[in-house]
């Protein structure tokens, strides 16, 4: 069974909308670990519209399961990950404008700025995943570069429909399969929901899933436990 990392960034966005000091990222990260989230997922972004270097510090010294945090290659936030350590760092692609992450990292493209943040975070002993398209390409030079996982990208996947996703559904699969020959861990993520998240999860060897929107959005419906634990029971 695929392992569950809850993204709680929507909390902090509600946060931020007031710049209140409620409602806390914290808080609605013990409330997913008691939901059964096996990994807290957070991205800290350069203009920081949501999570804040204080969360980042505060998760790590609170939350009793993986802390993975979501980032640019940018070297401020490189050096923030380094000190606070989270057991894994996942870099991704990052525009200003964007409302969310619109694709996967370019590491055939960004090698020679990507490999050193690589080596760094290794060497202050951090997992590194990297988010990418479903592109054999890109999953070949994350393998080269020592990427210890790769998060593929599932977000056109979320947006089709009918044969259109099941095309999708295919390239994540046959990309999948790719990541696993070269010894790498297998994950995903992005857009992903509770109507749509059955045929990812079964794809073979899944490591973990990322899933943060779907679930927060829930949460304001039922409550952040019972969010996280309708999806657990959608990945067992």
């Amino acid at each position: 069974m695929a392992e569950l990392g809850v993204n709680i960034d929507h909390v902090a966005t509600v946060r931020q909308a007031r710049q209140a000091r409620e409602p806390d990222p914290v808080w609605a990260a013990a409330l997913a670990e008691l939901g059964g989230a096996d990994c807290i997922t957070i991205h800290l972004r350069e203009d920081r519209r949501h999570i804040q270097d204080r969360d980042v510090q505060v998760l790590k010294e609170t939350v009793n399961v993986k802390l993975n945090l979501e980032m640019a290659c940018a070297p401020d936030i490189v050096a923030i990950a380094c000190r606070a350590r989270p057991q894994q760092v996942t870099l991704v692609p990052e525009k200003r404008e964007e409302l969310t992450t619109e694709g996967g990292l370019d590491v055939v493209g960004q090698r020679d700025q990507v490999a050193p943040v690589i080596k760094q975070l290794q060497d202050a002993g951090i997992s590194v995943a990297l988010f990418l398209d479903p592109i054999a390409a890109q999953i070949e030079m994350a393998a080269e570069l020592g990427g210890q996982a790769v998060e593929l990208h599932t977000g056109q996947y979320a947006l089709e429909q009918g044969a259109a996703r099941q095309q999708e559904l295919a390239k994540l699969i046959k990309a999948g399969q790719l990541v696993v020959d070269h010894g790498i861990a297998l994950h995903a993520g992005h857009g992903l929901n509770y109507q749509n998240v059955g045929p990812v999860a079964s794809i073979d060897q899944m490591v973990e899933l990322n899933i943060g929107h779907s679930i927060v959005a829930r949460a304001l419906m039922v409550g952040m436990k019972q969010a996280v634990y309708e999806m657990k029971q959608l990945l067992s």
